[in-house]
């Protein structure tokens, strides 16, 4: 019997923020004091709306398998967020629903990355994205976003990146960890680039209705048709509504696309949660408006919880490009002399804070940290009061 693990296991690193996550919840369950700003997740209560219709289809029965691809209604109001929000036409038939953004993110580069495929992931950048590649056989390249360009990349330096071997960019606009959100403007620029080349682009939406400072993020594909039909997109209700638990994501393409894509999904599970796409239709119907007061009141508070940590951490001597968008920021640890990880480390150990070493979101941040704001002011008023502690101890 050959007992050993496939090879290509080798390649795949730990996730860095769930090992952070499940050592601060250890430390809890020991009694110990701990702030953790780790796992990216809301602290907010799904709204009771959405709640209810969930509730509604289970009192309803409504407990079976559903299409593959998801409830029509549910397709159909995913489409309707794509005209409204996006100024995107598109067919049921061309929408995924799956048990979350991550599971249609391997979907999609399951579907178009081969063996050997240069996969372009601006730095830094969330963790799944070159694991992800490299599973399904890909070579991430990595393209630096610097800190002066405010952590967002410039055509010309895609341009200089891609090579005969490039299939796809992933591009992430409001991006996790940096919270950089592109214009309209610098948009346009990036998607000629690739229309040029002929290069596919993964964008993941997910953090797109949690913008500041009158910031509005802009969708790759709504800029030409050819743009369409190169554009992936991606996009949940994990983070919008407060439901990462609900494990409810979809994913839109070209058509060719859309059904090499429905191939795969349709192998990797039978459908998503049922429930779970009840309450999506609701959080679709109202949700994806201005006017949900809910999704405003989220959007307000991480705006206070933003503004109070950049002031936070300017008074501690720790600099940070100011985020627009969704719940991180990225500061350089630079001043205290120590490195991402040698930091979070000491500070977990000495301070009982915890916080994500930026090299888990690839080399170029390895004298970051990125801190989650997606919680209470009272948790961040006394992580900082320890975070000053700690700057002070070792000045």
């Amino acid at each position: 019997m050959n007992r050993r693990i496939a090879s290509r296991m080798s390649a795949i690193s730990p996730s860095l923020t769930l090992a952070i996550t499940a050592k601060a919840k250890a430390m809890k369950a020991a009694g110990e004091p701990v702030v953790s700003f780790g796992v990216g997740e809301p602290d907010f209560n799904t709204p009771k709306n959405i709640i209810d219709a969930a509730k509604a289809a289970l009192d309803k029965g409504y407990t079976k398998y559903t299409p593959s691809s998801g409830l029509l209604p549910l397709r159909k109001a995913i489409c309707e967020k794509f005209k409204k929000d996006n100024g995107l036409d598109y067919e049921p038939s061309q929408i995924i629903v799956s048990d979350g953004a991550k599971h249609s993110i391997f979907n999609a580069c399951f579907a178009l990355i081969e063996e050997g495929d240069e996969v372009i992931i601006p730095a830094p950048y969330w963790l799944t994205y070159p694991e992800v590649v490299k599973v399904c056989g890909g070579v991430p390249v990595y393209l630096e976003c610097r800190k002066e360009d405010k952590f967002k990349f410039t055509p010309a330096r895609l341009a200089a990146a891609i090579t005969p071997k490039t299939k796809m960019l992933i591009f992430n606009s409001p991006s996790n960890p940096t919270g950089a959100v592109y214009t309209e403007e610098e948009v346009r620029a990036i998607a000629k680039v690739c229309e040029e080349k002929e290069i596919f682009v993964l964008s993941d939406e997910i953090y797109e209705k949690l913008c500041y400072d009158g910031v509005k993020p802009f969708s790759v594909a709504a800029c030409s048709e050819k743009m369409k039909e190169l554009t992936v997109t991606v996009n949940g209700v994990s983070k919008t509504y407060a439901m990462t638990g609900w494990r409810l994501g979809f994913v839109c393409a070209p058509p060719e696309v859309d059904d090499a894509v429905f191939k795969i999904h349709q192998y990797s599970i039978l459908c998503a949660p049922i429930m779970a796409q009840y309450a999506a239709v609701e959080a679709l119907k109202d949700g994806f408006s201005d006017n949900f007061s809910a999704v405003e009141e989220m959007r307000d508070s991480y705006d206070r919880r933003r503004r109070f940590v950049l002031q936070s951490l300017k008074d501690t001597g720790l600099p940070c490009v100011e985020p627009k968008g969704a719940f991180y920021a990225f500061p350089s640890v630079a001043p205290s002399g120590l490195n991402g990880e040698d930091f979070a480390e000491k500070l977990l150990k000495e301070q009982k804070v915890a916080l994500v070493p930026g090299s888990a979101f690839g080399d170029f941040g390895a004298r970051n940290v990125r801190l989650s704001y997606a919680t209470g002011m009272s948790a961040l008023s006394e992580a900082f009061e320890r975070i000053s502690n700690f700057m002070n101890s070792i000045k």
